[in-house]
């Protein structure tokens, strides 16, 4: 089990990647035209919220005391697996419009 510090390092590195992999996404977005470009802003979007949410998650840990991050790494462990599937799945999808 990873501990509380990994944890969040893991998180952090991961909401790094997707913020790049977001303003890449938005990019080619923007440099696209008609119905593409609104459909992969409708991604955009969700994967937006993903990113939050994952933020969000990040933090409530980050806040949790210690010694509470044995009771919520479990939880925390499968909210963010669920997280990260969305998000991957969102990403593929906005690059689908791009292929």
């Amino acid at each position: 089990m990873k501990t509380k510090e990994e944890y969040l390092a893991e998180a952090k590195a991961q909401l790094d990647e997707w913020e790049v992999e977001l303003n890449e996404l938005r990019q080619k977005a923007a440099e696209s035209s008609g119905e593409v470009r609104e459909q992969a802003e409708q991604q955009i979007d969700a994967l937006k919220a993903k990113w939050d949410e994952g933020a969000e998650r990040r933090q409530e840990i980050l806040e949790a005391a210690d010694e509470k991050w044995d009771e919520l790494k479990d939880e925390a462990e499968e909210k963010w697996e669920q997280v990260k599937g969305g998000a991957r799945d969102a990403i593929d999808r906005i690059r689908s419009y791009f292929s």
